[in-house]
């Protein structure tokens, strides 16, 4: 370790890539880059052989691609922090990586202040993420959660879309017109509505309805 700097590791399958972010922290004071990899399983015994601080991770790899290296190095190295490096910022690649043990996630568009940041950040436990990706992450958070509707409901839902009465409901389902008035209670209550004509809107913007 050169003057207390903390060591990194630089994982992306893309030599040009990988060179620049090398290129990038070079000149940076306290940090180390102590080696690089084109692949996970190429970095795993790069932390293995140097128990870097921090290990700067790509998503997309061959061998192992970045979540899988990320859960392995959480798993085995525990003391070296995973900082997803990458251009990819859907809710899927970021619950991933998150899921997996990744302190942060931050995109390639990062400039070299906030990279560096972002590393002595992680290095101390904190959570580092890229402004898009923290926008994402709070708007799912404010997404009311879905609660997933019954066989039945569903059959009651359809039928009201179709314009159906609630007797023409229970003659269509062989249930009681009561029965059916119960079911409606419900998916106004999951849905988050007030009447049919808007239990039919958000059911047709959420998808929830069978169309032939």
């Amino acid at each position: 370790m050169t003057g207390g700097a903390l060591r990194v590791i630089v994982v992306d399958d893309h030599t040009v890539m990988r060179a620049g972010v090398v290129a990038l922290l070079a000149s940076e004071t306290g940090i180390e880059i102590v080696g690089e990899a084109g692949d996970g399983r190429a970095a795993l015994g790069l932390v293995e052989r140097h128990e870097p601080d921090v290990a700067l991770v790509d998503l997309r790899m061959p061998v192992l691609d970045g979540v899988a290296t990320t859960t392995e190095i959480v798993r085995r190295f525990p003391r070296t922090r995973v900082l997803i490096l990458t251009t990819y910022d859907t809710d899927a690649e970021i619950e991933r990586a998150v899921e997996a043990g990744a302190i942060g996630y931050l995109l390639k568009d990062t400039t070299r202040e906030q990279l560096a940041d972002a590393i002595h950040a992680a290095a101390r436990g904190e959570t580092v993420l890229a402004p898009r990706v923290a926008e994402r992450l709070v708007a799912r958070m404010r997404q009311p959660a879905q609660i997933p509707l019954t066989a039945r409901e569903s059959d009651v839902l359809n039928a009201v879309a179709d314009g159906l009465t609630n007797a023409e409901i229970g003659r269509r389902l062989v249930i009681a017109e009561a029965t059916v008035k119960t079911h409606l209670l419900r998916l106004f209550a999951k849905l988050d509505v007030n009447d049919r004509t808007r239990a039919v809107v958000v059911a047709m913007e959420r998808g929830l309805l069978r169309r032939p």
